[in-house]
């Protein structure tokens, strides 16, 4: 048997973000039920949410705090009334560039409280739910998916703490598979160059396709169908799929 996503309820963090939204477009086209958390984008919230009134499929959205346990705490307190979830997508994250004599100690828990540590919390509160639902020993469940980064294998100068919090988090996706088997499946993609930052001047943008076997950045739909993948496969565990165009081989 394979879990089958129309109907299904999924939650996913940093529902805002320019990637994230969309996965979340991609699932309700599949017709599963989106509880979509964000923190501070209400504008992109709204107009997601819209969108996705559109499309006939139930929708929640949560303003969290997910850095704070009293915000996972809240938010599950309203999940709770709307649906069960069976998927939990763990997008929420933040991506800065900070050299070795800029960063500090505030800087350092920021990033991981966000890449990592709201994750693994999300992640408990989920099991906890979800255990009290659990009927069968052997099919999965529920599937936990996380968004790490593929350039963790290839982290740039500039970035130490960003890709330090994504490599814990790809660490925490082994070891929480083993620990949560075989009624919960947890997994991971790892996105390469998907969509570029503000200020990549065009010779960068060359220098870096030119390392890239499949010469060109990859689509958010790419990203978005490996997800749909994961959830649909009873068979995958503690694995990270690197969407890259083979930019880290």
């Amino acid at each position: 048997m394979v879990m089958v996503i129309k109907d299904k309820t999924i939650i996913i963090t940093g529902a805002t973000g320019k990637l994230t939204r969309e996965i979340v477009i991609s699932l309700a086209k599949e017709g599963a039920n989106c509880i979509c958390l964000y923190h501070s984008n209400t504008s992109q919230a709204k107009t997601l949410q819209e969108f996705l009134e559109k499309m006939n499929v139930q929708s929640l959205f949560i303003q969290a705090d997910l850095t704070k346990q009293r915000g996972i705490d809240q938010a599950f307190e309203r999940i709770k009334k709307f649906s069960t979830p069976q998927v939990l997508i763990n997008a929420a994250s933040v991506f800065e560039k900070k050299a070795l004599n800029k960063i500090t100690p505030e800087y350092v828990r920021q990033t991981f409280d966000i890449n990592f540590t709201s994750t693994m919390m999300m992640t408990q509160k989920f099991v906890e739910f979800v255990n009290k639902k659990i009927k069968q020993q052997t099919n999965p469940f529920a599937k936990i998916i996380n968004v790490t980064d593929a350039a963790i294998e290839r982290p740039p100068a500039g970035y130490s703490i960003y890709s330090a919090s994504k490599a814990a988090l790809t660490s925490a996706t082994v070891t929480l598979a083993k620990e949560l088997s075989p009624q919960i499946t947890v997994n991971a993609v790892a996105p390469g160059i998907i969509s570029w930052q503000k200020g990549f001047a065009e010779e960068l943008k060359k220098k870096i396709l030119s390392r890239i076997p499949a010469n060109r950045a990859g689509l958010a739909d790419e990203v978005a169908a490996a997800v749909k993948f994961l959830i649909e496969n009873d068979y995958i565990t503690g694995r990270t799929l690197t969407i890259d165009g083979g930019w880290t081989l």
